[in-house]
């Protein structure tokens, strides 16, 4: 029996284990993988060199990135490669913005001119027109029709008030040709206005209305062309004649000036109303070079006596306590002018008579202004009241500069 028995136990298959009991079954705390140390990877040479491409663009795993870099501090070659990698990175992300500087093309022009004259040379005082055109030209190069017909409002002082006109920057561009067609009749090209019935439209203001209503649709971008143009006409004929014309007579309507202040005048006008087109698509836009804003102060400075007296004979400055009317060319009461910042000077205005002189013995007040913030209150851009001006002295005769400064503006 205990034979038969131990042989039918032989016979019997093996019994197959149970399963072992899961961790996750006994209620005890898993292991923290936290808490596990990293299993460094184990690269040969060939493939952690492979890899410093990706480590230099920081595109490895954080295993990888540390077996490359425990490498480098064993490997000279892997090293400099790296080195060379990542500086090459660099030039792939630059921080600076990519946008052409605004003031490239001027300052290659002006390095131009500096290495080689031309061979008939600018006038210099034609010079800053030169400049604010070309200027205003690079800043219309590239607009679109949108641009062309973004909303621009010029603004300008009158009597004691400030005045505004809505148009559009093509509007702007077609005030620039028809009020720089003054100085184009004078030199005797042909007037921009082109119609024998716009022969009473003398004054600039005058002369942008009869323009834009000559125009059969508003103005566009095909304004660009005849203006430019012209600019280009007005000083290739001062050029030719050698500065000669300066003293030639350009009306302005009410006033007179001489062909060399008409063209500082343009050239102011120009600039300012660049600014006007840039502020409305949103556009930096610099400010003139220091030699030219001192010619435009300049003659807002030489035309400060007469507006002044015409302010007076129309009862809109004060004659003053003191006033007393001297023979012209004698000295008599004085404000002195300071300009500081680029284009900076001072300059003696007398207060009583255009042809008084301006004398520092009988100086009664003194003035401070920055250049750019004198040029826009003669602009019309700042109100006398708001001007940030520093002053001394008679109050009065200070308040009737500052509004004469600001009447020299216009449409």
């Amino acid at each position: 029996m205990a034979g038969n028995g131990r042989g039918g136990d032989r016979e019997r298959p093996p019994r197959i284990p149970m399963p072992r009991a899961s961790v996750e079954d006994s209620g005890l705390p898993l292991p923290s993988l936290d808490d596990l140390p990293p299993v460094p990877l184990v690269l040969p040479h060939d493939v952690l060199k492979s890899l410093l491409g990706a480590w230099a663009l920081a595109a490895c795993s954080a295993a990888e990135t540390a077996a490359v870099e425990e490498h480098l501090g064993t490997c000279g070659a892997c090293a400099e490669e790296a080195l060379r990698l990542r500086e090459a990175v660099g030039l792939l992300h630059q921080p600076e913005s990519l946008d052409l500087d605004p003031t490239l093309r001027t300052r290659v022009l002006d390095g131009c001119l500096d290495r080689r004259p031309p061979r008939i040379p600018v006038p210099g005082w034609a010079a800053p027109y030169d400049a604010e055109s070309a200027r205003l030209d690079a800043l219309l190069q590239d607009f679109g029709d949108a641009e062309w017909h973004a909303p621009v409002r010029l603004r300008w002082f009158e009597g004691n008030g400030t005045m505004s006109r809505r148009t559009t920057v093509a509007g702007v561009i077609a005030h620039l040709l028809s009020v720089d067609g003054l100085v184009a009749v004078a030199l005797g090209l042909e007037d921009p206005l082109g119609d024998p019935e716009a022969e009473g439209a003398r004054g600039p203001v005058a002369r942008t209305e009869a323009f834009w209503r000559a125009s059969r649709f508003p103005p566009t971008r095909s304004v660009r062309v005849p203006w430019r143009e012209q600019s280009h006409h007005l000083v290739r004929t001062v050029s030719f004649t050698g500065g000669s014309t300066g003293a030639l007579a350009v009306p302005y309507g009410d006033f007179t000036l001489p062909l060399h202040d008409a063209m500082l005048d343009r050239a102011f006008e120009c600039w300012v109303h660049a600014e006007d087109i840039a502020e409305a698509v949103d556009y930096p836009y610099e400010p003139p070079a220091p030699r030219h804003l001192n010619r435009m102060i300049d003659l807002a400075a030489r035309m400060l006596p007469a507006v002044l007296a015409a302010r007076r004979r129309a009862g809109l400055a004060a004659p003053g306590a003191a006033r007393h009317l001297v023979p012209a060319g004698t000295a008599g009461r004085t404000l002195r002018l300071e300009i500081e910042g680029s284009g900076g000077g001072e300059w003696l205005i007398p207060l009583d008579s255009p042809g008084a002189a301006g004398s520092a013995d009988h100086e009664v007040a003194h003035v401070a202004l920055d250049g750019v913030e004198f040029c826009r209150l003669a602009a019309g851009h700042v109100s006398p009241q708001e001007a940030a001006a520093g002053q001394v002295g008679d109050r009065e005769a200070i308040r009737d500069v500052l509004f004469a400064a600001a009447s020299l503006s216009r449409m």
